[in-house]
């Protein structure tokens, strides 16, 4: 039986500076505004979290594809995962280089391959295989993130936000979710954080609902945090009750974390919920596109 479909965005958590909340805004609304129109012309939820993705990547506002931060090699190393909630499959890849949108790199490593995740050199491989145009990192580097790499080499405190994911409901009643991140602000070359990790970025299950997170990473793989969203949806409670239920329990004293996170449940509700003072955010609320920082 055909459903409503459901659709909501991010573009990060984390202490986003007043004068960049204007992008922030006008990002994570005109990708909900192309979500919800693919949703609307009847394409898979899988297709349009990718697509949504992709449109996050290509913004330099975020911390994703063009405008991603830098490691403390003064180089751009991304990550992503998308997953499908009808299947449970799912494609990630971790620390690539010179790819303008990993995101389409996770999926064609779902769709053709027999892996889940591929990292380094090679996903780079592979990318190339699939004749993904390899880009100069320059074409990745904005002029912004430079300033905070460089002010990062004498303050290791520099906040750093702008993961992006979407999570969408389909007419058929698929669920599907996605996450693409530069990772955090001066990271270690090699380091990869919770994006594109199958529960703790990312998760969707048709039978419980779905979740993209956001925020430090290291924090957010203690809970497996779109998991454990996902088991709380399962076992009763909506997409707004089981994103405020994950963030209490990234926030205790025990795990200490920094972070947020969407949810849709398999009802076709949408949710969120964040600890640290921004999480730029679209969602669609009766037909609507609801942005807020």
């Amino acid at each position: 039986m055909p459903t409503f479909p459901s659709l909501i965005v991010h573009g990060g958590a984390g202490n986003i500076p007043k004068e960049e909340h204007a992008g922030h805004l006008n990002g994570v609304r005109l990708a909900a505004e192309l979500g919800w129109k693919l949703l609307l012309d009847g394409r898979p939820a899988l297709d349009v979290v990718e697509q949504v993705v992709r449109l996050l990547e290509d913004d330099p506002t975020y911390d994703a594809g063009r405008g991603s931060h830098l490691n403390s090699a003064g180089h751009i190393e991304l990550d992503a995962l998308i997953m499908d909630g009808a299947t449970l499959n799912s494609g990630a890849v971790a620390a690539v280089q010179c790819i303008g949108n990993p995101i389409s790199l996770a999926r064609l490593v779902m769709d053709k391959t027999r892996h889940s995740l591929l990292v380094g050199i090679g996903a780079q491989a592979f990318a190339e295989k699939m004749g993904f145009p390899r880009l100069a990192e320059e074409n990745l580097l904005v002029g912004r993130e430079l300033e905070r790499w460089k002010a990062a080499q004498h303050d290791l405190s520099s906040d750093g936000h702008g993961t992006v994911g979407a999570v969408a409901r389909d007419s058929a009643g698929n669920i599907a979710a996605a996450t693409s991140t530069g990772g955090t602000l001066n990271k270690l070359s090699g380091r990869v954080g919770d994006s594109p990790l199958i529960g703790s970025g990312a998760y969707a299950d048709n039978l419980s609902g779905g979740a993209s997170a956001t925020g430090v990473g290291e924090s957010l793989m203690k809970i497996v945090i779109s998991k454990t969203a996902c088991d709380l949806m399962h076992a009763g409670l909506n997409a707004q009750e089981a994103a405020e239920k994950a963030v209490e329990l990234l926030s205790s004293e025990r795990v200490k974390g920094s972070g947020g996170l969407i949810t849709v449940d398999s009802r076709g509700n949408t949710g969120f919920a964040y600890n640290t003072p921004c999480m730029s955010r679209a969602q669609v609320k009766d037909g609507q596109i609801v942005a807020s920082v």
